[in-house]
């Protein structure tokens, strides 16, 4: 296959992983592109996601690399394989490649666990709650572009509705909860949606009231995303410039222990149904 010319985050990391493999085990480029029949150059671009590598040639190198752990190859071999090409291609050109790569992550994950302390999740937000969102930024967007971000985020919630939906765990602040972002009827809308997606067998919405005081990475919104196996989990965290994508092992342990406690003092599923419920009838 040609080499890419923007790989996704999801191949960069397949790339990075491999990498990562040769040089725990002492092996060079040069070593590796002879194991593998290839030039030096292939796979410096193999290992930044540029170019493909074959399943066979990928268990290759992680049996020279003494790699045992059968479950973390079979998981690369499985990124490794050529893939469908995803509902958010068609938004390629017209929106952030960084936008689209979190569809991606999404549509392979086993299990999200979300944190949002200002915002409603987007996976769970309503049309209308979502609009207001992408009307309230400096400058602002032209109609056409809020349209399109909006059919992009309403495509994106159908990981939550498919034939096979990932363990989807949300972590929501009171603060989220009694923003009226579009007014008291949207707010409400919000969150009799919140109610009725909170009844999903796959879905668990957690509440953080105001009382349950501190906890870490308060200000951050945290988009954690686990794989198949955990050395290969992301962590997603918003910034002002775009999302970011977090997958070293301190990295992935950091977020992993803010989100345990966080689930340590939110609600339970059925108190913080009942907390939401309060809320929305106070609109």
């Amino acid at each position: 296959m040609p080499p890419r010319t923007t790989p996704t985050e999801r191949q960069k990391r397949l790339g990075s992983e491999l990498r990562k493999m040769r040089t725990a085990a002492g092996m060079t480029a040069d070593h590796a592109a002879g194991l593998l029949g290839l030039d030096r150059a292939k796979i410096s671009n193999i290992e930044t996601g540029i170019r493909t590598i074959s399943p066979d040639r990928l268990r290759t190198l992680a049996c020279n690399c003494d790699c045992s752990d059968t479950a973390y190859v079979e998981a690369l071999v499985s990124m490794a394989h050529p893939t469908r090409r995803g509902w958010w291609e068609r938004y390629r050109g017209s929106l952030s490649p960084s936008l689209l790569d979190i569809a991606e992550l999404e549509s392979y994950a086993v299990r999200m666990r979300t944190a949002h302390t200002a915002h409603i999740p987007g996976l769970l937000q309503t049309s209308e709650h979502a609009l207001e969102l992408f009307r309230a930024v400096l400058p602002p967007l032209p109609e056409h572009e809020v349209a399109l971000r909006l059919a992009y985020r309403v495509e994106r919630q159908s990981v939550l509705e498919g034939e096979h939906p990932p363990e989807y765990v949300g972590l929501v602040h009171e603060a989220a909860l009694r923003m009226q972002f579009g007014g008291r009827k949207v707010a409400r809308e919000q969150l009799e949606h919140l109610l009725d997606v909170s009844e999903r067998p796959l879905v668990r919405l957690l509440v953080i009231p105001f009382a349950a005081g501190s906890f870490p990475g308060a200000g951050q919104t945290v988009n954690y995303l686990e794989a198949s196996v955990p050395q290969l989990d992301t962590a997603q965290i918003d910034s002002s410039h775009g999302p970011e994508f977090l997958d070293g092992e301190a990295q992935l342990a950091k977020y992993r222990a803010h989100l345990d406690w966080m689930e340590r003092i939110a609600l339970s599923p059925e108190a913080s149904q009942d907390f939401i419920r309060d809320i929305a009838n106070t609109l």
